[in-house]
């Protein structure tokens, strides 16, 4: 009889583990094999492996990812054309790219890519390799637009008054859902993602009009980013980066440069601004604006780095007199 039972018991439990899988690691530890494809980058001659659904025509049409590729490129070979680099006896190469997952905007068949997350093999001959999980994005624009009560004194920069002027600067500041941040409140300057053209004024300018209601030609925007090194100024690594904030260049590409306007309202028109609703509801915009004096902003919007940008930004160049 225990003979019997002891093999019935075993012939249950192996029935049991065939039949049943824990529902977590059949999710997890063996997830679906997917179709990957590769091919050859046509000008860097890299391997790219490409998920199910993304082709090679659409991610070479996405234009962060060959800026990124050609930025990370130049930056690889000035390793060797520069003695002096850090990498210079030990350089590191790209060896392989592999495409883990992508999003489209829009429906099809217009649809186009809008955001790619990949990985990167890259090492040197000594066996030594960068990290290199990345999301791609592109860059976006941030509007630090500032009002000022058309009866407030008028001050030319280090007058005795100048304090007492601060004190009625004003900035619009959105607060809306940003569930990256798992927030329904972020506050943060208003922003948006740079069209495929790459008209940052313009971009700007649209932003200002949808976030904040306000009608501001791109003419009338100062780009502070700019300010700080000219037009065209040397960038990080001999020119090869963007004057512009990198909210998180360890794992984005992303770049943010910021922009300026500064208008006289009327008194009555500042409490306007403060609580009224705007976004395109129709792109899932729900926006509300907040006004602080300029003086503050550097602590309301403490979470969002446009606005510590931005505040580092003006004071810095306005000491210089360049604002």
């Amino acid at each position: 009889m225990p003979i019997i039972l002891a093999t019935l018991y075993q012939t249950r439990t192996a029935l049991f583990f065939r039949t049943w899988t824990p529902p977590l690691f059949s999710r997890l530890a063996w997830p679906a094999t997917r179709k990957m494809s590769t091919f050859n980058h046509p000008t860097h001659n890299i391997p790219i492996t490409l998920p199910t659904g993304l082709t090679q025509d659409q991610l070479l049409a996405f234009h962060p990812f060959t800026t990124w590729l050609a930025t990370l490129q130049t930056s690889l070979l000035s390793q060797t054309t520069t003695p002096a680099h850090p990498f210079h006896s030990a350089p590191y190469a790209l060896h392989s790219i592999t495409v883990q997952s992508h999003d489209l905007f829009g429906r099809p068949p217009h649809a186009r890519v809008g955001f790619v997350k990949l990985t990167t093999h890259i090492a040197n001959a000594a066996g030594e390799t960068l990290p290199g999980a990345v999301f791609l994005r592109g860059p976006s624009v941030a509007m630090l637009v500032m009002l000022l009560p058309d009866d407030g004194p008028t001050i030319a920069r280090g007058g005795k008054e100048e304090d007492e002027e601060e004190e009625e600067r004003y900035v619009l500041l959105t607060v809306q859902p940003r569930i990256a941040a798992g927030s329904l409140g972020f506050v943060e300057l208003p922003a948006g993602m740079v069209d495929e053209a790459g008209n940052f004024r313009g971009a700007a300018a649209m932003e200002i009009r949808e976030e904040l209601g306000m009608e501001i030609a791109a003419r009338e925007l100062v780009c502070l980013s700019d300010l700080v090194g000219g037009e065209g100024g040397e960038g990080g690594e001999g020119g090869l980066l963007p004057w512009a904030v990198y909210p998180s260049p360890g794992g984005c590409d992303e770049y943010v440069p910021i922009y300026m306007h500064e208008r006289r309202v009327p008194r009555a028109q500042l409490g306007e601004w403060e609580g009224k609703l705007t976004g395109l509801r129709e792109h899932g915009e729900k926006i509300t604006l907040r006004l602080v004096r300029m003086r503050d902003l550097w602590r309301v919007g403490a979470r969002d780095a446009k606005s510590l940008a931005a505040v580092a930004l003006w004071e810095g160049l306005r000491r210089e007199g360049k604002v």
